[in-house]
């Protein structure tokens, strides 16, 4: 087990390192140079010349290199050019909305997909089989922003239920913030909900017709203990592995979903430094995103380990 734990530690840190060579490489190969494009058109030479001093986009290039791998590793991830703070301050300010709205969305999936998977894949070639199976391929094909256009228009412009856009004001409470992200989590986690409904089925299918589970059913048996005691359990693995997968997908697909519902979150922040060409902004927060998806693979993997004893050998 500790071999284990050893072995994804060590492939989490190859991988962030990858990861930053190559957001370090993505700066430099941009058409033009970094600093013109950050300042602008109305930029001097002089200005120019200096922010690529202040960069170090003056040293030569494995120079840059070590320099910028140094300040990750320290933490460093830079000054934001437009709003003239860390990078990390500006992430972390920003953090809770996008946090809030994936822990819902992928809540409010698992919610949705188990029960249809499971009884989906109990039920075979029924109509509630062929309907879920339906449904599911039809909201794997929705886009989380036309669905969150639909549940503004239907929600909150005219039952008025939740508000449209936004995340309160500086005194709203929790309560009220939640409420802003209500909509939002809903369009994310029913799109999302889509690909668990198949992994769930699927593995349940390859469980079901097991022979230990005939010799549960044999020995008298619930049906109910059998599916979830025994089925379920031994069907764990690819479904926890979509459930990660999921988790991930979340983050990344925030970033329109937070656009369209007016979100202050990280999302709506690294569409905000695109437009800006905030070239730090879009460097820390690339680091961060692959980041958690490095820790939720480990998080899973460890999941694994609890869940099958057969892992841990």
């Amino acid at each position: 087990m500790i071999r284990t734990i050893t072995h994804r530690l060590f492939g989490m840190l190859v991988v962030m390192l990858i990861v930053v060579t190559i957001v370090f490489v993505i700066v430099r190969v941009t058409p033009g140079d970094p600093a013109a494009v950050m300042l602008g058109p109305d930029a001097t030479q002089a200005d120019i010349a200096a922010l690529r001093s202040q960069l170090g986009l003056d040293r030569p290039l494995l120079v840059q290199y070590g320099q910028y791998l140094a300040d990750v590793v320290r933490g460093d991830f830079g000054r934001s050019i437009f709003l003239d703070q860390p990078v990390l301050t500006a992430l972390a300010d920003r953090a809770e909305p996008t946090f809030f709205l994936t822990l819902f969305s992928l809540l409010i999936a698992v919610a949705i997909a188990l029960p249809i998977g499971i009884y989906a894949a109990y039920r075979r070639g029924s109509l509630f089989d062929q309907a879920a199976t339906t449904l599911a391929m039809l909201a794997a094909s929705i886009p989380s922003f036309w669905l969150g256009l639909i549940l503004i228009q239907f929600f909150a412009v005219r039952l008025g239920w939740f508000p449209a856009s936004g995340y309160g004001g500086p005194g709203a409470s929790f309560a009220e913030r939640l409420g802003h992200l209500v909509l939002p989590a809903v369009a994310l986690g029913i799109v999302s909900s889509a690909l668990i409904i198949r992994f769930t089925r699927a593995s349940m299918l390859d469980v079901l017709g097991d022979d230990y589970v005939r010799t549960a059913r044999s020995k008298g048996m619930s049906e109910t203990r059998v599916v979830v005691r025994h089925a379920l359990k031994n069907a764990l693995i690819p479904i926890l592995t979509v459930v990660g997968l999921t988790a991930a997908l979340l983050i990344s697909g925030a970033v329109v979903t937070e656009t369209v519902f007016s979100l202050p979150g990280v999302g709506n922040l690294v569409v905000n430094a695109v437009l800006r060409r905030d070239y730090p902004v879009i460097q820390g927060a690339l680091l961060v995103v692959a980041g958690l998806y490095v820790l939720i693979n480990f998080a899973i993997d460890m999941l694994y380990i609890l869940v099958d004893p057969r892992v841990r050998t």
